[in-house]
């Protein structure tokens, strides 16, 4: 499996002869031009997730690309892009993608919960091979290989995201959703999940535009 990560939550999946990209928004850069995409996969409708200027772009130079986003955004996306459901399992080339979870995390009791798929891919056999949970800390009872962690978010606390990389406990994790915290500040979070993940568990860090084989 090779990794490039765009920043953010952004990151582009070459496994099983098969290319995947993940939420291209506007929190996230490199990946414009970026050609022969097997898929584009979102995981929910808040703009640092889907950049709504930029993805036209990238949708028409991957004219062959299948496109999956949560059923909201899939709504609002328009017919070309298909609405992923909790507990839906299908193909794309070489792998097998699976939705997990269904919704966002909980920002504020007063704001409504909007949908959040998380994906798995993998195959039959192995199907957590590696885990974009989103903007979500649910844990899926499949067995991750590789783990995408969020590093911070609005709706989020440290305390939290370790626990969720304990529960987790894959192979291997990298952060994403660290451009909420400034560059000098984010060694603190990124020393905690190192020290405090399970034993078993290696925390790499992935910097913006840079790749990555696990």
């Amino acid at each position: 499996m090779k990794l490039t990560h765009f920043g953010h939550s952004c990151v582009l999946v070459e496994l099983n002869g098969t290319t995947v990209l993940f939420d291209p928004g506007n929190f996230s850069h490199g990946f414009e031009g970026i050609t022969g995409l097997d898929a584009i996969l979102i995981t929910h409708q808040h703009p640092d997730h889907v950049d709504l200027e930029r993805l036209p772009a990238l949708v028409d130079g991957n004219p062959n690309a299948a496109l999956f986003a949560d059923p909201m955004t899939a709504s609002q996306l328009g017919e070309r892009w298909t609405a992923t459901h909790a507990g839906q399992t299908f193909s794309v080339g070489g792998i097998q993608v699976s939705g997990v979870g269904g919704t966002h995390a909980v920002i504020h009791p007063e704001l409504p919960v909007i949908d959040n798929t998380g994906y798995l891919l993998g195959t039959p056999e192995n199907p957590g091979q590696l885990f974009h949970p989103g903007d979500s800390l649910f844990v899926p009872e499949q067995k991750v290989d590789v783990l995408a962690l969020p590093t911070a978010a609005p709706w989020s606390k440290l305390s939290e995201n370790v626990e969720f990389l304990r529960a987790v406990a894959p192979r291997t994790a990298f952060p994403i959703h660290q451009a909420v915290v400034a560059e000098e500040a984010r060694g603190i979070y990124y020393g905690r999940f190192k020290d405090m993940a399970d034993e078993n568990t290696e925390f790499r860090e992935l910097p913006q535009e840079s790749s990555l084989s696990m």
